[in-house]
């Protein structure tokens, strides 16, 4: 009974660590959108650090968008918040929403 216990102790402390690295991955990076690409997929983003990618100062890059429907509502000059995901070496925005 007593490593029963213990099993399930661990269990539930590895499924808490596993549950607090999966939110701090995917927590949403601040930016402002400085171009649309509407024909070739492609949003321009001033963002500021984003940890997954290792990435501990902020920038201007290019992303290209997993649905291009994210972008019918997004133009310049717009703070949004958004994640984004490495595709086979390119930067993909899955996620995006205006900030408050």
């Amino acid at each position: 009974m007593k490593k029963r216990l213990q099993n399930i102790a661990i269990a539930t402390l590895v499924s808490a660590i596993v549950t607090s690295a999966s939110w701090a991955q995917t927590a949403l990076v601040e930016g402002t959108i400085t171009k649309i690409d509407m024909a070739a997929s492609k949003i321009t983003i001033k963002h500021g650090p984003i940890k997954k990618f290792d990435m501990d100062e902020g920038m201007t890059m290019v992303f290209a968008v997993k649905d291009k429907s994210l972008l019918d509502k997004a133009k310049a000059g717009d703070k949004i918040k958004f994640d984004a995901d490495n595709v086979n070496g390119q930067f993909v925005v899955t996620t995006i929403e205006k900030a408050k």
